[in-house]
């Protein structure tokens, strides 16, 4: 004769498997937002134009948003990450903060 489980025994797995449901939401949420193939996606870069010794040079500048590194955003500028550290010496690579904006060319 088995007892019978009731509820509290089902408890722990269930809401193990509600939080993981939950992150993997969030995160591909997250994920959806950087995707080229989002409409809604706001590539946040803008150009100036400095003058240098009597030459005009287009800087384009990059808005760091929430789960950028700089690879991801070498990839989305089409360029290296040697080419943004070199382009960014002060920019801690490994603690980008939300809204820094860094010199992508």
């Amino acid at each position: 004769m088995t007892a019978r489980r009731g509820f509290s025994h089902y408890a722990a797995p269930l809401a193990f498997l509600a939080a993981i449901t939950i992150l993997v939401v969030v995160v591909r949420a997250g994920l959806r937002q950087g995707s080229p193939s989002n409409p809604g996606t706001n590539r946040t870069t803008s150009t100036q134009t400095v003058r240098s010794k009597g030459k005009k040079h287009h800087v384009r500048m990059y808005t760091v948003r929430s789960g950028d590194t700089l690879a991801l955003i070498a990839s989305r500028t089409g360029t290296t990450v040697v080419r943004l550290e070199q382009l960014n010496p002060r920019v801690n690579p490994t603690a980008l903060r939300i809204g820094e904006k860094i010199r992508v060319q």
